[in-house]
């Protein structure tokens, strides 16, 4: 009865969004005097009836309320009607743009240990954890009334579905093609930050020429390998990696065995030797900090070039792998700023 009370199909959107929007907080009254035990019963409940309410509803263009003015994204999913300017924001997936925009949301989606990325720790002070990037609290999300969800196509249509009867929800296209930019671009539309999204790309790709110049003739530049160290294998990251992408604009080569238009590859210990170059950035994270000592003790790694010239830096893997946004990009354009320019410097110092 209730569920044919709210169904959208017999009402007006109007009289939909408010009364949705009525339960929404009078749950969060009524949850809030009862014990945690009580609470915990509840509130599963308490989403999935405002869910079900919006079933017959999931395939249109959500809105926040009739009487909010609001614009049309197209997304990934097809088309939201969001806040002119968002406060509310929740975020599943690319923080670190979010961030990068001047946007902090109220709820992000966390790693598995239910912390933030340990390089924009120092930006998510006051963001409320909403679950991982694979599975969304959505009694969380709900609780903290978002009046805008971002999230990408890597999550599923189950989870856009979901969400949509939360908020309106805008799930950025992802692809093979990994194209950060653009993912930038999109993100910036939904909260209102066009003109703040173009000035952070201007001021990066100032950063990558400035670079390029630093390094100075381009028939010089080092090879450059990528390495991760997992357990009993190694990955080596190709041109369609995060790094790997930004490695191409600044226009630094990489070995052969390297120079493909893939993410990664895995490769066995016997494999080593594919890593040489001039120069190796050796990506540190909590997955291989405990087994770095027995990598850097076989054989084959102390026959590398790089090792044997000191040229092996280590770097966030975080970072360089699974950044993604703009904060992540610049941070790279640091590291080789720092590792190349900064030490090719000292060389000429040295010299003289």
């Amino acid at each position: 009865m209730l569920r044919s009370w709210l169904n959208p199909s017999l009402l007006k959107k109007q009289q939909y969004w408010s009364l949705t929007i009525l339960l929404n907080k009078k749950c969060s009254e009524i949850t809030g005097r009862l014990n945690l035990a009580t609470r915990s019963l509840l509130l599963p409940l308490i989403v999935l009836l405002l869910l079900a309410c919006n079933s017959a509803n999931s395939n249109k263009p959500n809105a926040p309320t009739a009487s909010t003015p609001c614009r049309t994204v197209e997304h990934g999913m097809g088309q939201t009607c969001v806040p002119l300017n968002p406060k509310r924001v929740v975020v599943l997936n690319k923080l670190d743009n979010v961030l990068a925009l001047g946007v902090k949301p109220v709820g992000a989606s966390t790693l598995g240990n239910g912390k933030f990325i340990d390089y924009l720790a120092d930006q998510t002070q006051g963001i409320e954890s909403v679950g991982t990037y694979s599975q969304p609290n959505l009694e969380k999300i709900l609780l903290l009334k978002p009046d805008l969800i971002l999230g990408t196509t890597w999550d599923s249509k189950e989870t856009y579905d979901k969400l949509s009867r939360i908020a309106p929800t805008v799930f950025v296209q992802t692809d093979d093609n990994r194209l950060w930019k653009t993912w930038l671009k999109k993100e910036a539309e939904a909260l209102g930050k066009t003109l703040e999204a173009e000035k952070l790309l201007q001021n990066y790709e100032q950063r990558v020429q400035t670079l390029k110049r630093s390094m100075g003739d381009r028939s010089s530049n080092p090879q450059i390998s990528v390495v991760n160290f997992w357990q009993n294998n190694v990955r080596i990251y190709m041109k369609k990696s995060f790094s790997g992408l930004i490695l191409q604009e600044v226009g630094l080569p990489r070995p052969p065995d390297q120079n493909k238009d893939k993410l990664w590859e895995r490769v066995s210990l016997e494999l080593i030797p594919q890593m040489n170059g001039d120069v190796i950035f050796l990506l540190l994270g909590d997955h291989n900090e405990s087994n770095l000592t027995q990598f850097k003790q076989h054989p084959l790694w102390s026959r590398l070039k790089p090792v044997k010239q000191n040229k092996v830096y280590e770097v966030d893997g975080y970072i360089w792998i699974a950044g993604w946004g703009m904060i992540a990009a610049n941070q790279v354009l640091d590291d080789l700023f720092q590792h190349l320019v900064e030490q090719k410097n000292a060389i000429v110092l040295e010299s003289k």
